[in-house]
Order: C-alpha cells, then structure tokens, then sequence
C-alpha cells in the first residue's frame, strides 16, 4: 500500500470514536477481543470486530492468536509517521518561536 493510502486508512480509522476509544484502551495494554466487547456493551461483538478490522487495515493494531484467545496490541508506527509528515514539522517551528518569546520577555 501506498504511503499516501496509509495515511489515509489512519485517519479514516481514527474519524470514529469508538475506534479512538479502542486505541486509548490499547495504549494502556493489549487485551483480547473479548475484553474490548465487554468494555462496549452497548454496540454487539460483531460491530466491534468490524471497528477492529478498520484499525488492522489502518495497520494500527496488531492480532497476535494464542489458542482461543485474540489479542489486539497497539501499533503506534503508523501515529508516528503521520506526527512526522503532519504535525512534527509545525511543533518544532512552535517551541523556537516560544523560546525565542521566552526570551524576549525575560530580557
């Protein structure tokens, strides 16, 4: 897939809530599917499979089996490169201009 079609899986999976919501989850620690249903009562396991599906499309989350057990880590590769492309560029340019304010008002 290319770059630019990553990118764009990323922030199509990162539009819905739910899928934000599921990563939140994730960066805490992996879990298994069954975990991330019970936290989502309120939608069916097979809506939170299809949420999951985007997520692994998007590459954001990786599925390791283990017997019965399916469990979903967190992949935060493609977070950094969109950090990078997006937002990484602008940050830098943002602290320079508050050290340099920084400075003008201590002098």
């Amino acid at each position: 897939m290319a770059r630019i079609d990553k990118q764009e899986a990323v922030f199509k999976a990162l539009a819905d809530g739910k899928r934000r919501e599921m990563l939140d989850l994730l960066k805490v620690k992996p879990r298994t599917t069954g975990e991330l249903c019970d936290h989502f009562r309120e939608i069916d396991r097979c809506t939170v499979m299809l949420h999951l599906g985007v997520l692994e499309r998007a590459d954001l989350v990786i599925v390791k089996r283990d017997g019965r057990l399916r469990w979903n880590y967190l992949n935060v590769l493609p977070l950094k490169e969109v950090y990078d492309r997006w937002i990484g560029e602008y940050a830098s340019k943002s602290v320079e201009l508050l050290s340099k304010l920084k400075k003008d008002l201590e002098n």
